[in-house]
């Protein structure tokens, strides 16, 4: 699950920078983490929660 989401997270913003390169898309990306930068850390806890830690009991 981790792995995924990094990889997801990595295309979308790829996706985004290169559309705002391109002229495809205009937004201010600074006054955008201003406002939502609280979502990010949402995000994260929500991955570190979700992802299994390797530690569950052994069934006999």
């Amino acid at each position: 699950m981790k792995g995924n989401f990094v990889s997801v997270a990595l295309v979308v913003i790829g996706a985004l920078a290169l559309a705002v390169n391109l002229d495809w898309l205009e937004f201010d990306l600074v006054a955008l983490l201003r406002k939502w930068w609280p979502l990010a850390l949402i995000g994260l806890g929500l991955a570190l929660f979700l992802t299994p830690d390797g530690t569950a009991p052994k069934r006999d």
